[in-house]
């Protein structure tokens, strides 16, 4: 009788647990500077983007409250392996290599890498062209082993953001800069316009999936919120608002 009444306390403890495993504040990584998906907007001093509104979203149907804590990207996946993050949400590709650590949502945009020259550069027209130059992308990303395993380029310059890897083609430090499409595209349109081409095809094309700690019972709850903001519209009116076209 007393090992029953153990089991069944053992029981209610662990359902306990379950049932406020979520009660608490999440603490949800972003990266810094990833724009159009999260940066820091200079009139109001917050974090906003693709990726901060629809997590967002994302929080409100499922009933949580969070943090969200901008963070260099190559730290995200080592603070989701610790559990000292709930989840996180920058732009993070969905790749065998990150699956073994962390666990990941069903995806929620669909990306690839683009190579970026100046405009008036003939000599890079794709991956078979960039022996010899330098290159630059962002550091801890999945373009820097794309490189590795599909270019033979003099060399390839890591930065922490966005900016830097930019400002590094636009005045000479690089050849070439390889990154995510929507980020080259949105550079090549705004600040970028008339000085930079996009050159090559569109290569390695992945999801983006938000990332959790493995085992993480928000995993369920965050692709049935996905799907739901599919299905009413939410997910639409947000990619229309960042991108200027409709999901495909």
């Amino acid at each position: 009788m007393k090992r029953i009444l153990t089991f069944f306390i053992a029981c209610a403890i662990s359902l306990s647990m379950v049932a406020t495993a979520f009660a608490g504040t999440l603490t949800v990584a972003t990266d810094t500077n990833f724009p159009p998906f999260e940066f820091k907007d200079p009139k109001t001093g917050e974090h906003t983007g693709f990726d901060v509104e629809i997590w967002a979203a994302i929080a409100k149907e499922i009933g949580v409250e969070y943090k969200l804590q901008p963070m260099a990207f190559k730290g995200i996946v080592p603070g989701l392996q610790s559990s000292q993050l709930d989840a996180g949400i920058a732009g993070m590709s969905i790749t065998d290599k990150r699956r073994e650590v962390i666990d990941f949502s069903d995806g929620y945009y669909n990306s690839g890498l683009l190579l970026l020259v100046k405009a008036d550069d003939d000599s890079i027209t794709g991956l078979k062209t960039l022996d010899g130059k330098v290159i630059a992308t962002k550091q801890g990303t999945t373009s820097v082993e794309f490189l590795k395993e599909n270019a033979t380029p003099k060399d390839v310059k890591l930065f922490p953001n966005d900016n830097a890897m930019f400002m590094e083609l636009l005045t000479g430090g690089v050849d070439a800069v390889m990154f995510d499409k929507p980020v080259v595209e949105s550079f090549v349109s705004k600040r970028g316009k008339g000085q930079v081409k996009i050159v090559g095809d569109l290569y390695a094309g992945q999801p983006y999936g938000i990332g959790f700690p493995k085992g993480s019972e928000l995993v369920g709850k965050v692709n049935a919120a996905l799907k739901t903001l599919k299905e009413n519209g939410t997910y639409t009116t947000l990619y229309k608002k960042w991108f200027g076209v409709a999901p495909r």
